[in-house]
């Protein structure tokens, strides 16, 4: 998506990914069917796979931090701990972690924002990627090397 609508550093998707979060709590309170136990109780693994991926990525970014796609101009490129695992580990965490929360309260609606977000965390993590490339020639090697969003898949 073009910069002219999303900003120079990208604080539009950080608008849009808020709206998305604010939609996701608010289906929280709609459950349309009960989802089998097992497949609830599968929920609390991905939850905590995206903990340890989220909270693992904010941990290794350290000072690089930002909540906008565009890297810091005093960032260092991160490819190592979770990075060697998936490139854009606070995405997975946030989709691991609603994924499973979605399971265990049975919100199938959630699941479908779930869709949503990973669809836009897709969209989101290419445009961050195409500044990284521009910004760290060494990512495009990295990029060939670990997976986006999901490990060992995606």
């Amino acid at each position: 998506m073009h910069s002219k609508y999303f900003g120079k550093r990208g604080e539009g998707w950080v608008v849009v990914q808020f709206i998305l979060f604010g939609l996701l709590i608010l289906t929280t309170q709609y459950s349309f069917a009960e989802l089998p136990s097992p497949v609830r109780y599968s929920g609390i693994f991905f939850l905590i796979i995206g903990g340890v991926f989220g909270t693992s990525g904010v941990v290794y970014l350290g000072r690089n931090i930002t909540p906008f796609p565009r890297p810091r101009d005093s960032g260092t490129l991160i490819t190592r701990g979770v990075y060697n695992h998936v490139r854009h580990p606070i995405y997975t965490g946030i989709l691991f972690g609603t994924f499973g929360w979605s399971l265990i309260i049975s919100n199938v609606i959630g699941l479908i924002v779930v869709l949503i977000l990973f669809v836009f965390f897709d969209a989101k993590s290419s445009r961050e990627e195409a500044w990284l490339e521009e910004r760290f020639p060494e990512y495009l090697a990295y990029k060939e090397q670990v997976k986006k969003l999901i490990p060992w898949f995606y």
